[in-house]
């Protein structure tokens, strides 16, 4: 016999409870629509080898003017916290701590998920399950877009007042670590287990600092281009080497599939690129 038909031998009174209570029971048991995926926005990164640097290691003027980089140099100082096993980094998590002139301290939190043979769509269905859909405000989604490598990011950005600091001045270890370990949001708290990335990140030391030069400009549909310079310690361990990389910035897809092939044939045709991806945060991570 069907719920429907047992409802109807009662009386009207318990009829209408009991068809209340059945649609509430079906209402209740109707999967709720899962969130769709975050829009992301892209960011192309091409790096330059060192032909592209004079002898002061700024950019050519040739560089650029071929960039559309007309602004003057800015300095910008970070480092990342992380175990010495690189604990968070292994899981995909990197915090950075920055402080650009004139600016106040920026914490960035971090989560990286890999895009396999160009399909971004995968990537951020994968980013879905894990808890980054379009409905999580408090993360921005970017596409980084290298040479040959792309990476879905997801970030979480706070700040702290840089009064009393002078140019990019960063504090102590010990007071940076606690601005980042008290500003920790709750994905990276509770990742893995609760309290685990707390727990990882309360173990963690400093890479770095760092400190680098950005010049700024526009280029074709990029209205955030930029040049940035980052002399970092040698990989064995003495000297100094220069990462040189060009990036630009843009909403869309397709502006950003130009933007990539362009700058690669600018770069190329000038005897500048270097054929290959230099991730900052790994060389940073790896080299401090």
């Amino acid at each position: 016999m069907t719920i429907t038909s047992r409802i109807a031998r009662l009386h009207p009174t318990a009829a209408a409870i009991a068809l209340a209570a059945s649609a509430s029971l079906f209402a209740t048991t109707t999967p709720a629509q899962a969130a769709s995926n975050a829009v992301p926005t892209y960011e192309v990164k091409i790096n330059l080898t060192t032909a592209a640097l004079d002898s002061s290691h700024n950019p050519l003027a040739a560089v650029k003017s071929a960039f559309g980089i007309s602004g003057s140099a800015k300095a910008r100082s970070y480092e990342y916290f992380d175990t010495s096993a690189l604990g968070l980094n292994g899981q995909g998590w990197d915090v950075r701590l920055r402080h650009k002139s004139g600016s106040s301290f920026e914490e960035s939190y971090k989560k990286r998920f890999p895009v396999t043979g160009g399909d971004i769509n995968a990537a951020l269905s994968t980013a879905n399950t894990a808890g980054f859909s379009s409905n999580d405000t408090n993360y921005d989604a970017e596409v980084d877009w290298g040479y040959s490598k792309q990476t879905l990011s997801f970030s979480n950005e706070k700040s702290h007042s840089a009064s009393g600091y002078s140019g990019t001045a960063l504090p102590s270890v010990s007071t940076g670590l606690g601005w980042v370990v008290g500003d920790i949001p709750g994905k990276l708290e509770d990742w893995s287990s609760s309290n685990w990335g707390k727990t990882t990140l309360q173990a963690s030391r400093v890479h770095g600092p760092v400190t680098s030069q950005a010049w700024g400009g526009a280029w074709e549909v990029s209205d955030d281009a930029s040049i940035e310079v980052l002399p970092v310690v040698g990989a064995s361990g003495s000297g100094t080497e220069y990462i040189v990389e060009v990036s630009f910035k843009t909403d869309s897809y397709s502006d950003a599939t130009k933007l990539h092939t362009d700058a690669v044939d600018v770069a190329e045709s000038h005897g500048w690129l270097y054929h290959g991806d230099i991730l900052k945060t790994q060389v940073i991570l790896d080299r401090y």
